[in-house]
C-alpha cells in the first residue's frame, strides 16, 4: 500500500500562492490575517486533509501535553483500571495517554522508557516489572527533567511522586480473617522479593501470624508463585506435603489463586470447607468464580485518578527542597465464598 504524503502548510501555502507563516497565522487565528484571507486558508486546509501537528505546537510552547504510562501487563484487570482512571483525569485536562507494556521484561522496560523520553512526554508513570532492580532508566528519566510518578510497584530507592497501597496492612488482613475462620496451616504464595510489594504483602502475613501467636512453618511458604502456572504449580507441591495446608494465601494476584483453585478442584478438594482461598487485587474473574475467590480491592481506578492529579498538582511546583509526596490508599478485604466455612 503506497503511503500517502501528510499535507503540510507549506502545501496549503503552494496552492494559495502565498507565504507559510500567513497560513500558520491564520491557522492559528491570528488577527494579522484579514477574515476573507483565513476563511480561503482554512477551506483550503479542509479540502487538502490537513491534520494541525499538534505536539510540535505544543513542544513550541514547552510542553507536549502527553504523559507515558508504562505498566507489566495490560490485560490484568488491575493495570487497565489505573490506565482508565488516568485517562478519566487526563482527558478532562486535554492531555493524551501514550501506553506502553513491558510484558514483565526489563529490557522491554527501558526501551519503552527510552522512546517515551525521546516521545518529549510531560511524564512518565511507571509500575515497575518483576525482572530487573537496575533503576538507572528511571533516574535517566529525572535527569531529562521529565515528571516520573511510581504506580504500585515502585523502586524505593529513587525519589520520585510515588501513588502505592498499604500492602502490609491489606495482608494483615487477609491472614487475621483466615486465622479468625478456623484456618490452621495458612500457606503463602509469594511474589519477587526485588520488588517491594511483594515482600511488604510478606510483611503482612508474618504480622498476623505474629499477632495471633501462630507459628511460622517455613515449608508453607513458596518463592515466586506469582503467575496462574505457578500459584498451580506452588498448591501442588503444597497438597503433596505430609500435612498440607488448610489455606492458602495467594499474595500476588488473583491469577495465582485461580491456579489455586483449579488444583483443588481437579483433586477434589472442597472449598473452602477443606481449603481456604485468598487472592489480591479483585480481577474481575474472582466474582464468578465457583466458589467466588476472597480477595483485596486495590481501588485500582481511583489510584490511577490519584496518579493523574497529582501530576497537575505538580505542575509548575518549582520547590525543590521539599521531598517528593507518596500517596498510600488503603485496600479493601473483600470476602467472598472461598473463605467462608460457615456461609
Amino acid at each position: 500500500m503506497k503511503k500517502v504524503k501528510r499535507t503540510t502548510i507549506y502545501d496549503i501555502a503552494e496552492k494559495l500562492g502565498i507565504t507559510a507563516s500567513s497560513v500558520s497565522r491564520a491557522l492559528n487565528n491570528s488577527s494579522q490575517v484579514n477574515e476573507k484571507t483565513k476563511e480561503l486558508i482554512i477551506k483550503t486546509a479542509d479540502e487538502l486533509n490537513y491534520k494541525r501537528n499538534t505536539l510540535a505546537s505544543n513542544l513550541r510552547k514547552g510542553q507536549s501535553k502527553t504523559i507515558g504510562v508504562v505498566i507489566p501487563r495490560i490485560n490484568q484487570n488491575f493495570f487497565s483500571n489505573v490506565i482508565a482512571g488516568i485517562e478519566e483525569v487526563t482527558y478532562q485536562k486535554g492531555y493524551s495517554l501514550i501506553i506502553c507494556q513491558s510484558d514483565e521484561d526489563h529490557e522491554k522496560e527501558i526501551q519503552c522508557v527510552n522512546t517515551l523520553i525521546n516521545q518529549h512526554v510531560d511524564c512518565i508513570v511507571i509500575s515497575v516489572s518483576a525482572d530487573g532492580n537496575d533503576y538507572q532508566h528511571l533516574q535517566n528519566v529525572l535527569d531529562h527533567g521529565i515528571q516520573l510518578i511510581q504506580v504500585d510497584r515502585v523502586a524505593e530507592e529513587l525519589e520520585t511522586l510515588k501513588v502505592i497501597n498499604d500492602n502490609v496492612q491489606a495482608s494483615y488482613e487477609a491472614v487475621s480473617h483466615l486465622i479468625e475462620g478456623g484456618y490452621k496451616r495458612i500457606a503463602l504464595l509469594e511474589g519477587p522479593q526485588n520488588l517491594s510489594i511483594f515482600k511488604q504483602r510478606k510483611e503482612g502475613y508474618l504480622k498476623a501470624f505474629k499477632a495471633y501467636n501462630v507459628p511460622v512453618i517455613k515449608e508453607l511458604i513458596v518463592e515466586n508463585a506469582w503467575t496462574k502456572e505457578l500459584g498451580a504449580a506452588g498448591t501442588r507441591k503444597l497438597l503433596s506435603l505430609p500435612q498440607p495446608p488448610d489455606a492458602i494465601f495467594a499474595s500476588t494476584s488473583d491469577f495465582s489463586a485461580l491456579g489455586v483453585l483449579d488444583v483443588a478442584n481437579a483433586m477434589g478438594i472442597k472449598v473452602p470447607s477443606e481449603l481456604g482461598i485468598c487472592g489480591y487485587a479483585n480481577e474481575s474473574f474472582s466474582e464468578i468464580t465457583s466458589p467466588s475467590i476472597t480477595t483485596i480491592d486495590q481501588f485500582s481506578v481511583y489510584m490511577g485518578n490519584t496518579v493523574a492529579n497529582l501530576f497537575f498538582q505538580e505542575i509548575g511546583n518549582n520547590d525543590t527542597n521539599t521531598k517528593p509526596k507518596i500517596i498510600s490508599i488503603k485496600p479493601e478485604l473483600i470476602i467472598r465464598g472461598s473463605t467462608k466455612r460457615n456461609g
